[in-house]
């Protein structure tokens, strides 16, 4: 008798976790394919330190190949699912086709940014969802200060030191955090701009940084942000962006070059193109992550709308903490198909939030105990250790070089804004 033969597509924490957990339970008695853009997994809590010139990337890209022993790589972008006939087509590098057929089939592709009708946005704005979107926005943050101190016009000089970040979610507030110490780090190599201010602005329509978060962990972020001169502007968005400023919501217009777009994060438009239900962009599934009708097709992570049992009528929230949990389920629920355990809904507890604020800076709360200051800052760095599937020496070898160093100041113009597009469904690649 034939092997049975679990596709699995996206290798974001959901797809990862799903697929190391299947590794692990099948033990040989089922082919597993993996189906992912990139041959790594991308540890993305992590990324807004490498646009802060703290981490190397490639040291935060967990390749996929040694971490999942027993899973077939395939690289591509799934672009159809055939239900009736259960295969899915993809797209792989080389510009071809090809399709694979599956007896369970997990989607877990996960999210990209979102988008907003605002003008000008979708050309001028810099997205943060991947590898390649963080090394263009470091490069660029080391090109506008070596323009500036090339300008002799004041207010071009001071356009260039001017950095808007929208978004004050978990990945706004990291990467303006990041980024003020970047460039004030910079700024130091640069005797002409001596004096020139090097403003940073974090916008958001909320009434308080880190929106759904504790008031303490809002609290925190945004007295560490504004006490290092960050403008903290809430109730506030853009209304339009050009390539030379921003005119804000409450009509102020701001010159700059540099619009960070960290609004948040809608579903992949794989889940769309499927055909099957959906809930707001989400694949509908039970609590046992099944599509209804369809109990060979499990989905999982963010683009699943994955009942809450903590919040009835509700689907769980975006995050990496549902995401992990879920791909692991999926999981064991295919291994009980096969007599393996047994079948078991999605149950989760809130284990609470931690966020880097670098320098010595952090807040968190683990398992909802409000923390500030260094020991919040040891709990976050020690809670990213301990979550990295692979490469945590380097990682703390990084963070250490950086505590008695400098952050690498190179810009290697390896990634042009024109191949990271803020309107892409694939962040994680680099456009050509």
């Amino acid at each position: 008798m034939a092997r049975p033969h679990i596709v699995i597509v996206g290798a974001g924490f959901a797809g990862f976790h799903a697929a190391r957990r299947l590794s692990r339970t099948a033990r040989g008695r089922a082919d597993i394919t993996l189906v992912n853009p990139t041959d790594y997994f991308l540890y993305l809590p992590l990324l807004p330190e490498v646009a802060g010139g703290v981490l190397d990337p490639r040291h935060v890209a967990v390749p996929l190949a040694g971490a999942l022993p027993g899973v077939r790589l395939v690289l591509g972008e799934v672009t159809d699912l055939d239900v009736d006939g259960r295969r899915i087509g993809y797209d792989d590098p080389t510009g071809g086709h090809g399709t694979l057929r599956y007896d369970r089939l997990v989607l877990a592709a996960g999210s990209v940014n979102k988008l907003l009708p605002i003008p000008g946005v979708t050309d001028h704005a810099h997205g943060f969802r991947g590898i390649p979107e963080a090394l263009h926005l470091r490069d660029h943050l080391i090109r506008q200060l070596e323009l500036a101190d090339a300008a002799d016009d004041p207010a071009e000089r001071a356009a260039r030191c001017t950095f808007v970040v929208v978004g004050a979610g978990y990945t706004g507030t990291e990467v303006v955090a990041q980024g003020q110490l970047f460039t004030r780090e910079l700024a130091r190599r640069h005797p002409r701009l001596a004096g020139v201010p090097i403003r940073w602005l974090l916008l958001d329509t909320a009434d308080h940084v880190l929106p759904g978060m504790q008031a303490r962990l809002s609290a925190t972020a945004e007295r560490v942000l504004r006490e290092r001169d960050v403008e903290v502007n809430l109730g506030v968005s853009v209304r339009e962006a050009t390539a030379t400023g921003v005119e804000l919501t409450d009509g102020r217009q701001v010159p700059t070059h540099s619009l960070i777009w960290c609004v948040g994060v809608r579903p992949d438009p794989l889940a769309e193109a499927t055909g099957l239900p959906l809930d707001h962009g989400r694949l509908v599934v039970d609590e046992y992550l099944a599509v209804p009708g369809h109990p060979e097709i499990l989905a999982c992570g963010d683009a699943a709308a994955v009942p809450d049992p903590q919040h009835p009528g509700r689907a769980t929230p975006m995050t990496a903490q549902h995401a992990v949990r879920q791909g692991k389920l999926a999981a064991d629920n295919i291994a009980a198909g096969y007599g393996t355990g047994r079948r078991r809904p999605y149950r989760h507890r809130d284990l609470g939030f931690v966020v880097d604020l670098g320098g010595w800076q952090a807040a968190a709360a683990p398992l909802h105990v409000p923390l500030a200051g260094p020991l919040a800052r040891a709990v976050t760095r020690g809670y990213h250790l301990v979550a990295l599937p692979a490469g945590r020496a380097r990682v703390a070898a990084d963070w250490l070089l950086t505590a008695f160093g400098s952050r690498p100041a190179v810009g290697l113009g390896l990634v042009p804004g024109t191949a990271v597009p803020l309107e892409t469904a694939a962040p994680e690649t680099v456009h050509h």
